[in-house]
């Protein structure tokens, strides 16, 4: 475990330390991230103290086949992990969103970012980052009415040690479930924790323009269904707008 005050990345602190031989579980935690990022390059929002800002070593198991594509098999693995460690650590009723945030009430939560090292067309190691917003925060405008946090929730103070723990049990417990071949424990997890994305109406941008239809599920790799006119498409990444 390596504690910092303040980190630019915690997923780049971990990353040299993975390169330089660090062991699976190794784990960084800052009090505070000057460049914290997210999915598409976007900034994480990490001022001192009001969050949880993680990146923990994964050596994927050399038995993983090259097109099992350990990386997002692993943010859906985490996505469950952390929603389940705050439903235990809060009482709070934490749901998933496809494809990596866990919200309350639709409001944004924890967002994770793995991100792998490769070698050719296998995988060295994956940094898995996450993000949980513990207390209220001067959010930026755009943020305010889309994140939450565990305190703005319980209305009392959080235990920041008691839900980090929480959450790298789970993410352990978990981890162990993609090495012993239990994919599918963690596809019914994730499904019964995506309570709002069965008929959700999604939107994202395809070469054609905007396409638009009503989420389905997921598949078996993690990719999002979406009925697009009594058509069904897989939407493996990009971005995702969820309509009202």
């Amino acid at each position: 475990m390596h504690w910092l005050a303040s980190a630019e990345s915690t997923n780049d602190v971990a990353a040299r330390l993975a390169e330089c031989g660090a062991e699976e579980g190794t784990t960084v935690v800052a009090e505070m991230q000057t460049a914290g990022r997210g999915r598409h390059g976007r900034v994480w929002f990490s001022p001192p103290g009001a969050g949880l800002y993680v990146s923990v070593i994964v050596r994927p198991a050399p038995s993983m086949s090259n097109d099992e594509q350990p990386a997002p098999l692993l943010t859906l693995a985490a996505g469950v992990a952390i929603a389940e460690a705050v439903r235990v650590a809060t009482g709070l009723p934490a749901e998933i969103k496809w494809p990596n945030d866990v919200v309350i009430a639709r409001r944004k939560l924890a967002g994770i970012l793995a991100e792998a090292a490769m070698h050719g067309s296998s995988t060295r190691f994956i940094v898995l980052g996450f993000g949980v917003n513990l207390q209220p925060a001067a959010y930026p405008p755009e943020l305010g009415s889309r994140v939450t946090s565990i305190e703005a929730e319980t209305g009392r103070p959080v235990d920041r040690a008691f839900v980090l723990a929480e959450i790298l049990a789970a993410i352990s417990a978990r981890c162990r479930d993609l090495r012993e071949g239990r994919f599918d424990a963690i596809l019914t997890a994730w499904r019964q924790l995506a309570v709002a994305l069965p008929g959700a109406r999604v939107e994202w941008d395809s070469p054609a323009g905007i396409v638009r239809g009503r989420a389905e599920g997921i598949d078996r790799h993690g990719a999002l269904l979406v009925n697009v006119d009594g058509n069904i498409e897989k939407i493996v990444a990009g971005e995702v707008r969820w309509l009202a």
